[in-house]
């Protein structure tokens, strides 16, 4: 008998299994709620947050972290982040297990995982289905304030029940052991493996393709059990949602043939079988592993088109493992600068503003693979180290897609390995004072040079900063690096006041 059919009882009372069970520390999460705008550019979240995530540290070197995607609810990515992590991490790996061995007790977790959760409501569906059967031969087309008083009360009943056993969860999870890597995905969330070479170019692998209504191998699949695979992808979705496999949600597990688009199905069409990667050996690699909702995917590719959609969430979390001292920090700040995005375009009016009306809930998980953390004593003018990472970036002046550099500023006297410091001496050709500058800049290929990753336009408002960091005066105080007499002359212009603004608001 599993760990989670013995402790249902603990759920339904709000107990968690993995209390005891210690946080990863090399890892950060980032989230942020859904949110609808208005037509005044104000946002209002429409829905509880329905994501969830989880990031624990086993034993024999064992790492489990995951991502959920909760609808209609989170009582399923609730459930799931608890019940995988109680049949994953109290007991069942060890560093002895091959990689089949992990494949297997990872299917079987998940296995586990639905039918437990779908026992937790078996009471509820029972429910729901008698009061059904008594309400719905009397009065199928009766409006609601004609019915009978016990109707109504049957009626209240029947959404109450809808409520709790409704809704569902997409999950990715992400497994280290032995130094190795296993994905296991279901759903539409996605993973991304970032890894560093020597030389300091980045290269950015997607694990797995989500199972959503245009994946080839799932139409194929679903044409298999008899179903009518082009009409699948054109719908776009099946019960609400694009994805083709998820946990939960009675409604395609049970009463499929109910649904127009899978009465066909020979047998159960939406599954919660998991597409499992791995081992991947992570022996010597340098990087970062990335696990991203739904709700922000498609938030970014909303905002700015899919098709570097990867490589764009990867400069920006490159450039905050630049300046950040903290992974919870570098994720929060990536959340934040992708919302911040997709509503700045709903507002600009262009022409992706009709993509961007709204968005779901956002959670990325950050775990990082022997990099460092920028060090908030150190810049490369005081003996830091510029690590150059090349990724593709779509430049939002342009139409063109260039290939730029992002420099990072990297401590230099130690890295991080396995979550202890350990001691490094300083590369040769380490920067010396004034042969880089202390932030993280974009520099394309072409010959034009971007302005700092989070900027826009052409820079020129920054001066150029001299070769020895600025000394403070006798006030403590030093000279501005940031020439604001363009904004200022600018605004007089519009107000056609410019007198008082260099007697008002103009720099004293």
């Amino acid at each position: 008998q599993n760990i989670c059919d013995d402790s249902l009882i603990n759920f339904c009372q709000h107990q968690s299994w993995t209390d005891d069970l210690p946080l990863c520390q090399m890892c950060g999460v980032g989230t942020a709620p859904n949110c609808v705008y208005g037509p005044d550019g104000k946002g209002t979240q429409s829905h509880p947050n329905e994501d969830g995530h989880l990031r624990f540290r086993g034993d024999d070197g064992c790492f489990l972290y995951g991502v959920f995607n909760g609808y209609d609810g989170s009582r399923v990515a609730n459930f799931a982040s608890q019940c995988l992590t109680a049949e994953l991490l109290l007991g069942q790996l060890n560093s002895g297990h091959t990689d089949n061995d992990v494949r297997r007790i990872l299917t079987q977790a998940f296995d586990v995982v639905e039918k437990s959760y779908f026992e937790t409501i078996d009471d509820a569906l029972a429910e729901k289905a008698n009061l059904s059967n008594y309400l719905l031969p009397h009065n199928e087309n009766v409006p609601f304030h004609q019915l009978s008083p016990q109707s109504q009360k049957v009626m209240e009943r029947l959404k109450e029940l809808e409520q709790e056993v409704s809704g569902g969860a997409t999950v990715a999870v992400a497994l280290i052991l032995n130094n190795k890597l296993y994905i296991a995905n279901v759903g539409t969330n996605r993973v991304l493996l970032c890894k560093s070479s020597s030389d300091g170019q980045n290269q950015v692998l997607q694990i797995g393709r989500p199972h959503s209504t245009d994946n080839e191998d799932e139409l194929q699949r679903l044409a298999a059990l008899g179903l009518d695979s082009a009409r699948i992808r054109q719908a776009g979705q099946i019960a609400g949602q694009s994805s083709t496999r998820r946990l939960g949600d009675y409604r395609v597990k049970f009463n499929y043939n109910e649904i127009d688009l899978l009465s066909a199905a020979k047998s159960k069409p939406v599954v919660a079988e998991p597409e499992i990667h791995g081992g991947q050996s992570l022996e010597g690699v340098t990087g970062f592993l990335l696990l991203m909702s739904e709700g922000l995917i498609n938030a970014l590719e909303s905002a700015h088109g899919p098709e570097q959609a990867n490589q764009e969430i990867v400069a920006m979390v490159a450039a905050e493992l630049a300046q950040q001292t903290s992974l919870e920090a570098v994720a929060q700040s990536v959340v934040d600068r992708v919302k911040r995005l997709h509503h700045d375009v709903f507002v600009s009016g262009r022409q992706r503003a009709t993509y961007c009306s709204r968005h779901e809930d956002m959670t990325l998980l950050i775990r990082t693979l022997n990099y460092p953390l920028a060090d908030a004593a150190l810049t490369p003018t005081q003996g830091g180290r510029v690590c150059p990472v090349s990724v593709p970036y779509l430049n939002s002046q342009s139409t063109s897609k260039t290939s730029v550099t992002l420099s990072l500023v990297m401590p230099s006297q130690s890295t991080l390995t396995n979550g202890t410091n350990t001691a490094s001496t300083l590369e040769e050709g380490t920067p010396t004072p004034g042969s880089q500058s202390p932030t993280a800049t974009l520099q394309s290929t072409n010959t034009q040079t971007q302005s700092s990753s989070s900027s826009s336009g052409d820079g020129s408002l920054f001066r150029q900063r001299g070769s020895q960091a600025a000394q403070p005066d006798e006030t403590g105080r030093v000279p501005p690096y940031v020439d604001f007499s363009q904004f200022y002359r600018l605004w007089g212009s519009d107000h056609g006041d410019g007198q008082s603004m260099q007697g008002g608001l103009g720099p004293q």
